[in-house]
């Protein structure tokens, strides 16, 4: 049974969770701060190196990273059995075989799609190669996206050209930070997006034969109706992790626990028992905003 529908407020607690990693970037942040500006090439790759090292590294450390919760999730501690339709399940099989497609950075079309990206973001800068101090500015870890991927696939790139495609405005106020109170350290927008690609497969139990979490299973539910629901989705999850970013004040140090509020969000939206599709989760405004 799906619960009933509630208006999207963004949620302010954050009750952060301590551990060796954090403390080790806390003391790594004290030490650097006095010798680094936000804005400067040196931070924003430092920073965008301690998203990836953090959230899209290794995938058996990252399942660490989302089990420790658990068993906290909406839903997570009831199995539900759907059988779902034909196309239903073909839909699922669809989505599966692109989350299985690696980046491969000698394909020709997967380097179009890096040049493509990087017109959407800046449209009026010519890219220098696909090896470039200029990515930085985008929010990857270094000069080459491509070792970003490692933890996510070709997936996340789709992921993020549909929203600067579908939904322009919204794409750019994220990427370049420009409504609210932001913090003086940012989150790296590429490197964000790439892990908000992997938090969706992990709440949805996409790397299962089939979901079993109610999440999961109405999603496949909204899939079977619109084959680009997961980018629409992910649309939606990156506008309101900006906007619980906004909401707790957060800074760089921050980013696991705003992701984990977003996903406890997400969970509950999609259980709303009046949500049919992607388009009547409530957060689907964020990206008008």
């Amino acid at each position: 049974m799906r619960l009933r529908r509630r208006h999207y407020i963004p949620s302010c607690a954050s009750h952060r969770r301590v551990d060796e990693d954090e403390i080790y970037w806390d003391a790594k942040k004290q030490d650097e701060e006095s010798a680094l500006s936000p804005n400067s090439p040196r931070a924003i790759s430092q920073l965008a190196q301690c998203f990836t090292n953090a959230m899209v590294g290794p995938r058996a450390w990252i399942g660490g990273i989302f089990s420790r919760s658990t068993n906290r999730r909406f839903g997570s501690g009831r199995f539900f059995y759907y059988n779902f339709s034909p196309h239903q399940e073909e839909s699922l099989r669809n989505l599966q075989e692109r989350i299985g497609v690696p980046f491969d950075e000698t394909c020709f079309n997967h380097q179009q799609a890096l040049r493509a990206l990087w017109d959407l973001s800046f449209p009026n800068v010519k890219l220098k190669g696909l090896i470039s101090d200029q990515w930085k500015d985008m929010g990857w870890q270094g000069v080459n996206p491509a070792t970003d991927f490692r933890g996510c696939g070709f997936i996340s790139l789709e992921n993020l050209l549909f929203f600067g495609r579908t939904y322009p405005a919204s794409f750019h106020r994220l990427l370049f930070k420009q409504t609210g109170e932001r913090a003086k350290w940012e989150y790296p927008f590429a490197v964000a997006g790439i892990n908000v690609s992997f938090m969706l497969i992990q709440m949805l139990d996409l790397y299962s034969a089939k979901p079993k979490c109610l999440p999961g299973v109405n999603f496949i539910k909204m899939l079977g109706e619109d084959k680009e629901a997961f980018d629409i989705l992910y649309c939606i999850a990156f506008a309101m992790m900006d906007a619980q970013w906004l909401a707790m004040h957060a800074s760089y140090m921050d980013f696991n626990e705003v992701l984990r509020v977003t996903r406890i969000q997400l969970e509950r939206e999609l259980s709303l028992e009046d949500v049919h599709k992607i388009q009547d989760l409530p957060a689907f405004n964020l990206l008008f905003h």
